[in-house]
């Protein structure tokens, strides 16, 4: 491989959260582990790989300029969010996409409140679909909003095989019976890691169109798909979707940039945008940063497309290890496989109850061992925990050892 997927990035003390809050931040953190172990984060939704080579560079020369003052994106922003959404996903799927239907976000959840406050009133019923980003959970319920949770359905497609699966009746269902107006889509889910066919999203949609219902699809994960698979923007299911989606995406889960912070927005209905537009502008804070945007170019390039190429396959086979070794390994956790993000979502359902453990027993003893993963009940997971497998494959290895030796077979 050309670009650095395998160097164990020592993190401490350089900004990380994955990192530095793991023992510090009681109830939301991981514990720290016990002496002779060392941490590997699986936690914080960030990658412990460095960003790609170009995004460096764009913003190092940048830096070369020691004036950063007030300014206005460039076009080689927008020129390069329109060639990016048309090679990823193809220039029939974003037709018509201009500069004009791209708007800055601070980040997804700041696009998606005004969204939000444009769509409903306070108070009023949205429907999410659960598990459930705990980001939406929080953002919603701070903002006065009642979140209709409308249950995912884990089936199994093959012996040992799963995926997860929208409930379309129970939707439409709750969609009429509580008067609802606004959904909050994610695609790919997360944290299921379920990438939506097109007949799926065609299903939902045309759901949302007989009950009029605006979406705000959550598209971040969009390029993080795994090897087989491809996303399908939801704006590009029907005329509906269009008119009636915000879309958000960001540059941060693809190329490890959350830390510079920026997200856009895009959104088709003229009447829609100049609305949100004017809604995320209130707070006078949803401003760009100068050094993000040149991250955002440096990304979306040549170079950029070829490091996440690179990524995919780094990520495919660290995901179909982990899964095939805790079904081997771990009777009793079962687990869909994800078809997209870095995240595993199992469920330890069957094993806590045939060794009488709690979750949280559980997890304990995974933080003892140095296997910093999350607790899967902030996603409203029954019993599931959260691992993040983007980190050198000999760390995910090394991780699943610990597991098998010091919790589920100790």
């Amino acid at each position: 491989m050309k670009y650095d997927f395998t160097t164990i990035m020592d993190r401490r003390g350089h900004d990380a959260l994955a990192v530095d809050a793991i023992g510090n931040l009681s109830g939301f953190a991981p514990e720290a582990p016990a002496e002779g172990f060392d941490v590997i984060p699986m936690w914080v939704a960030d990658m412990n790989f460095p960003a790609a080579p170009s995004i460096i560079q764009a913003v190092s020369q940048r830096l070369q300029h020691p004036a950063f003052g007030y300014f206005r994106p460039r076009d080689e922003y927008y020129d390069s969010i329109i060639r990016w959404q048309q090679e990823r996903h193809g220039a029939e799927a974003v037709q018509g996409l201009t500069r004009d239907c791209i708007g800055y976000e601070n980040g997804v959840l700041g696009g998606l409140v005004s969204a939000l406050n444009v769509f409903c009133s306070r108070g009023d019923n949205v429907l999410v679909h659960s598990p459930t980003y705990i980001g939406f959970t929080n953002t919603l319920r701070n903002n006065g909003y009642h979140i209709v949770h409308s249950p995912l359905i884990c089936e199994e497609t093959a012996p040992g095989v799963s995926r997860w699966r929208m409930d379309y009746d129970d939707m439409e269902r709750k969609i009429r019976e509580q008067h609802i107006h606004a959904a909050v889509f994610c695609s790919p889910h997360n944290p299921c890691g379920c990438v939506w066919q097109r007949e799926e999203l065609e299903r939902a949609f045309a759901i949302f169109e007989k009950y009029e219902v605006k979406v705000i699809s959550d598209e971040i994960w969009s390029d993080l798909i795994l090897e087989g698979y491809r996303h399908i923007p939801v704006q590009s299911v029907s005329d509906y979707a269009r008119e009636n989606t915000v879309a958000l995406y960001a540059p941060s889960k693809t190329f490890n940039l959350a830390g510079l912070v920026g997200s856009y927005h895009i959104i088709y209905n003229k009447t829609l945008r100049e609305r949100i537009l004017k809604e995320s502008s209130l707070c006078h804070y949803n401003e760009m940063n100068v050094l993000s945007m040149y991250a955002l170019i440096g990304a979306y390039t040549d170079e950029g497309q070829a490091w996440l190429a690179e990524l995919l396959h780094v990520l495919t086979g660290n995901v179909r290890y982990a899964a095939e070794y805790i079904r081997t390994h771990f009777k009793g956790v079962s687990l869909a496989d994800p078809q997209g993000t870095y995240m595993l979502f199992p469920d330890c359902t069957g094993w806590c109850e045939e060794h009488g453990k709690t979750l949280q027993e559980v997890e304990h003893l995974c933080w003892q061992a140095g296997v910093a993963l999350q607790d899967g009940k902030m996603f409203r997971g029954s019993c599931h925990l959260r691992i993040n497998l983007a980190l050198p494959l000999s760390r995910v290895e090394e991780a699943m050892d610990r597991l098998d030796r010091c919790v589920f077979n100790a």
